[in-house]
């Protein structure tokens, strides 16, 4: 039986970035268009079964409920029996029951945020990252459509993806050896002491960035980065770099509408199972995926470690397209 997970945040796009910045707005009425298309894409290409994650806005019971009345509906679709809590947590726990079911492959509707808690537990489960949020430098922006049968392609077992699904590059972070948190793309250090919003968005309290990944046509902090060099997917390394200091001078989207201009030192190289470490002459917090979630102290050591660790990435585009030279798309 081929099956597929659904992971939809209802939170994901509301953050304080939409009143510092010029960010999309994308609705929960959206996100339930968007799991409808992903249905009705997979289900015509062999989808039996398909459960989604339950949220206080009960989208999966209104994409049921929908395309059950149109007539629409041709897959078992069943909503993860769990507890919610209208937190990050329901995120970890539903990619936790997916990763246990051992579903084909999960689609996580959302921004950075989300894609990272799925990622924490989806470890043999191919993943496809769909944004609704803020600054999304994992996630992509895909038609819901081409996600189901992209979804529908990985999840058949019929091809070979070596070419277009790979394990992911994460930042491990530990705080004097013990372990904290990953991040997917980028952790920043702040010497805000609060958390607040979750989200950061302040550029003068940012000290220092480390990327797994980074490009100049991104929107957020990993762009800091970016702006200097470009460090792809498959690259065996990331980078670290100190941020309102130094000589060098350039400008950076960190935001939408928001470019600014920044000073830094030299970008190091961090290669892939190689620690970085940096000691604290502060107290502050660091941002992974740009919310705010480790806390340190003065003379706290931070190590940051990027490892192939992180989950199976499904590039949709060249899914498709091994899909389609394997017939898959033939009646």
């Amino acid at each position: 039986m081929s099956t597929i997970g659904i992971i939809a945040n209802p939170a994901s796009g509301k953050d304080i970035r939409r009143l510092v910045s010029h960010a999309t707005v994308i609705d929960n009425n959206e996100k339930v268009n968007i799991i409808e298309r992903i249905i009705l894409g997979s289900q015509k290409f062999g989808v039996d079964k398909i459960y989604i994650m339950p949220d206080s806005f009960v989208m999966g019971y209104k994409v049921k409920e929908k395309l059950m009345l149109t007539d629409e509906l041709q897959v078992d679709i069943e909503i993860l029996d769990m507890k919610i809590k209208a937190s990050p947590k329901d995120t970890e726990k539903a990619a936790e029951i997916l990763e246990e079911l051992g579903v084909g492959c999960v689609v996580v509707i959302g921004g950075d945020g989300t894609n990272r808690l799925a990622a924490k537990h989806l470890k043999t489960v191919p993943l496809i990252g769909v944004s609704t949020g803020t600054n999304n430098a994992y996630p992509e922006m895909l038609e819901g459509t081409v996600v189901g049968m992209a979804a529908a392609a990985v999840a058949s077992g019929r091809f070979s993806f070596e070419q277009s699904c790979y394990r992911d590059k994460i930042i491990e972070i530990y705080r004097n050896d013990e372990f904290e948190d990953i991040a997917l793309i980028d952790a920043v250090i702040s010497d805000e002491i609060y958390v607040g919003a979750k989200a950061i968005w302040d550029m003068k309290h940012i000290k220092h960035i480390v990327v797994s990944k980074c490009h100049p046509a991104s929107i957020g902090f990993s762009t800091l980065v970016g702006a200097i060099r470009r460090i792809d997917d498959l690259d065996d390394f990331g980078g670290s770099l100190r941020i309102n200091g130094g000589g060098r001078k350039f400008y950076a989207p960190v935001a939408a509408g928001t470019i600014v201009e920044v000073s830094t030192d030299e970008l190091e190289i961090v290669e892939v199972d190689k620690p970085f470490r940096w000691k604290a002459d502060f107290k502050g917090i660091i941002a992974v995926d740009g919310e705010r979630e480790v806390r340190f102290h003065q003379g706290d050591v931070i190590t940051f470690r990027i490892t192939r660790k992180g989950p199976i990435h499904v590039n949709v585009k060249k899914a498709l397209e091994v899909a389609q030279s394997g017939g898959f798309f033939l009646a």
